[in-house]
């Protein structure tokens, strides 16, 4: 029987893969900041009343916020917005393309610090579903850029690849920072405590980024209110994208939560073909077997 865990991961990826295609939508009317902001500042409202409606039709007591719940919120939502602007910066270099594949290492990251942290332990199968499908996704990155193999590897000690390699770091610490929330505050109904974190989280998120857009691009919060017909498209998918990922964090690690989740690439690659009539070559052809391989593997034996 399939762990419940895994179809809400692959709900939460879905809904991710929609909410980047409406972000890059309104991308030309704001500002890369705003654009952001929009996936905390229009999911707000759906997880306060997500919260509230799990705990009204439930019968579990709310869940009381400790002080390593809160120290797990914040940085969990420092980290996820630390992750944005570094991956923005990364694009202003000329050779982005080996920094940004070197980002996607995102899941060996989470996947140590998760065990450093929590103690999540990855077993054998699922240290060979990770390595599937982090050679998947390097090779889908070589077959779609111009970068190589070779570049790859020269490249190590290069500036982008240092910055790629610290936004996956900085991802994969929110995922590990916000599981490390959801279980700082017990055994209560995984629901009711997924949710709690969701909105805590977001509201934080909302109140600091927010805070920064004032300071630093003022006309960004006009904007964003002036837009809101596709903005909130943007926020009602980020909210359901969290509420799957922050479900799922709670109930598996993290880093198995997320190798499941790359199933967004298999998403994306369909979409490239079917809507946008775009011819794959072989090498994305390897690239999505081994992610989807690497699915299996924890689908079946994980």
């Amino acid at each position: 029987m399939v762990e419940l865990w895994i179809p809400i991961a692959i709900f939460a990826a879905f809904m991710q893969n929609l909410r980047s295609a409406l972000q890059k939508y309104i991308k030309g009317r704001l500002s890369t900041g705003g654009a952001t902001y929009v996936r905390f500042f229009y999911a707000w409202p759906f997880a306060v009343l997500y919260l509230w409606a799990v705990y009204g039709f439930g019968d579990a007591p709310l869940p009381t916020a400790n002080g390593l719940f809160l120290v797990y919120c914040l940085a969990g939502g420092l980290s996820q917005i630390l992750f944005t602007f570094l991956l923005v910066y990364l694009f202003s270099f000329k050779n982005f393309a080996v920094g940004t594949t070197y980002s996607k290492t995102e899941v060996v990251q989470i996947a140590l610090l998760g065990l450093v942290l929590l103690g999540d332990r990855v077993s054998a199968v699922g240290v060979v579903a990770i390595a599937f499908g982090l050679v998947g996704i390097m090779a889908m990155s070589v077959a779609r850029s111009a970068i190589t193999w070779r570049s790859l590897a020269t490249g190590l000690g290069e500036k982008p690849t240092l910055i790629g390699l610290a936004c996956g770091a900085f991802l994969g610490a929110s995922v590990v920072f916000f599981r490390g929330a959801a279980l700082a505050l017990g055994d209560g109904e995984f629901l009711l405590r997924a949710a709690f974190t969701l909105a805590v989280a977001v509201v934080m998120q909302t109140l600091i980024m927010g805070a920064y857009l004032l300071v630093r691009e003022p006309g960004q919060m006009q904007a964003i209110i002036r837009h809101w017909r596709p903005a909130l498209a943007v926020g009602v998918a980020g909210f359901m994208a969290s509420v799957g990922w922050f479900t799922a964090f709670t109930l598996e690690n993290a880093a198995y939560v997320r190798a499941v989740g790359q199933i967004e690439l298999v998403f994306t690659f369909i979409a490239s073909i079917f809507f946008f009539k775009e011819k794959p070559n072989l090498l994305e052809f390897v690239g999505i077997g081994l992610i989807v391989a690497a699915i299996l593997l924890l689908v079946l034996l994980g």
